[in-house]
């Protein structure tokens, strides 16, 4: 039977909050101050450890280092607040997770029913590690460069955490994948992951989509829908392109990240939000919230442990390994093994990749369709510029100092659809961003009364 520890100098609180921690299966010590909570860990070692940050004998956190020397107690903090302070220190100093007082049942049973050894989690990472060594993969997550390594190291720092990840990166180079890799060592690992793509859902429906609704709450509601937050309860959500969310909408996100409630369209009952919430977007988010794309707020919410994934172009020693590691994937799917020649591999390397590595997955994929034997040589490969060529063909643009953000942004993505002869699937790739993304900005374009803008979005219309 696990043990609990209840450091709380509320008496009548931590009473309470031990006969409940009880009935989910716990033995329970209490203690009101430092000392007598050092005596208790001294007497037993405890699994568990919900620990009040306010006591009379000094700061609650003062403990954690006592907690170093006991590899399998976890800390969880009760705060009368979830601050973000609260939560890059917490982070910083190991804890697991934080509840906030008042405590409810749900949050307590929550927090209870994700208690994992922290030697679990670290074994759960070192067989990732030793996959990286072995093969090359960490997980899903291919590649050995310096550039991924780092990527790995934080991954592992955050996932034991209950704090929120901010993934940044051009698109293409795996941000979910990364925000699943986060899910499978952390204490969710067990409940739902849901990933999210916020450009991909009407701005119309999304708000519906995330918070779910109640029958009737507006025309077409026939009966009650259950949004992303119910149906990841326990477990992880991420929300891709959040920099596309209506700004609206990112102000009831913010509210469900400060107080952990939310209520359903057409409702005023509050739900309780027991979700870990990964965002992720291609922009710069200091550029977003210049131009209007995120509310800054949000941002700061959002960014307590911010993770950066390189663009494959920068880190090409992994190229090889990736394109290797797709084609075993396709050959077993269609069940003919054929595999690269080396110069072929030495020449995807010297791509530009403006897609990553999703565009490399594509490319091998053809590749392999294009191969009339079991070796992949030069000939199947696209012709394409390498990384490291001239400036022939390039093309530039004027930008008037004094432009806005959003002006930069708006002249970048004209001029580069037009020079590539209004080509929506080369211009998403070049500039970074989804095809989706593209869309939503020539549709915004549009309605400013660009003829450009107007035409391709028009089509793209027309094709869906």
């Amino acid at each position: 039977m696990p043990h609990a520890l209840l450091v709380d100098d509320d008496g009548d609180s931590a009473e309470t909050m031990a006969m409940l921690i009880a009935n989910e299966g716990f033995t329970v010590a209490t203690a009101g101050s430092l000392r007598e909570a050092r005596r208790q860990m001294a007497l037993q070692e405890p699994d568990l450890v919900l620990l009040d940050l306010m006591l009379p004998d000094g700061n609650g956190m003062e403990l954690f280092n006592d907690a170093k020397s006991l590899p399998n107690t976890e800390i969880v903090l009760i705060t009368g607040h979830a601050s973000l302070d609260t939560s890059i220190q917490a982070l910083r100093l190991g804890a697991a997770d934080y509840l906030v007082k008042p405590t409810s049942l749900k949050q307590l049973q929550g927090v209870l029913s994700r208690v994992t050894k922290p030697s679990a989690l670290k074994a759960a990472a070192g067989d990732l590690e030793e996959g990286l060594e072995k093969e090359g993969h960490f997980g899903a997550l291919w590649g050995r460069s310096p550039e991924m390594r780092k990527v790995y190291q934080q991954i592992v720092r955050v996932a034991g955490t209950a704090v929120t990840v901010f993934i940044t990166g051009e698109s293409g180079t795996g941000k979910e994948v990364v925000a699943r890799t986060v899910h499978e060592l952390s204490r969710r690992k067990a409940k739902p992951f849901l990933a999210v793509n916020c450009g991909a859902i009407s701005p119309h429906l999304i708000e519906s989509e995330i918070f779910g609704h109640e029958k009737g709450s507006f025309t077409g509601a026939d009966r009650q829908h259950l949004g992303f937050f119910e149906r990841t309860s326990g477990g992880t959500l991420f929300l891709d392109e959040i920099t596309e969310m209506p700004l609206d909408l990112q102000v009831k996100l913010l509210r469900v990240l400060e107080t952990g409630t939310f209520m359903r369209v057409g409702s005023t009952q509050v739900q309780e939000a027991d979700v870990r919430m990964i965002a992720a977007t291609n922009r710069n988010p200091l550029q977003a919230v210049a131009s209007g794309k995120l509310r800054e707020d949000l941002m700061y919410r959002l960014n307590v442990f911010p993770i950066h994934l390189p663009p494959l172009r920068d880190r090409a020693e992994d190229v090889p390994l990736i394109a290797t590691h797709f084609l075993d994937q396709i050959s077993e799917r269609e069940g003919q093994k054929k595999r690269f020649a080396p110069e072929a591999l030495a020449r995807l390397a010297e791509y530009k990749w403006q897609g990553n590595v999703r565009e490399l997955r594509n490319v091998v994929y053809r590749a392999y369709v294009m191969a009339t034997g079991s070796t992949i040589v030069d000939e199947c490969l696209p012709a394409s510029e390498p990384a490291r060529g001239g400036s022939n063909g390039q093309s530039t643009i004027t930008i008037k100092l004094g432009s806005t953000l959003a002006d930069v942004e708006r002249q970048v993505t004209l001029a580069t659809l037009e020079h590539l002869g209004r080509h929506k699937e080369k211009t998403a790739a070049t500039l970074g961003i989804s095809l989706k993304t593209l869309y939503n900005r020539l549709k915004e374009y549009a309605a400013d009364g660009d003829a450009v803008a107007a035409s391709v979005s028009g089509a793209l219309d027309e094709s869906r």
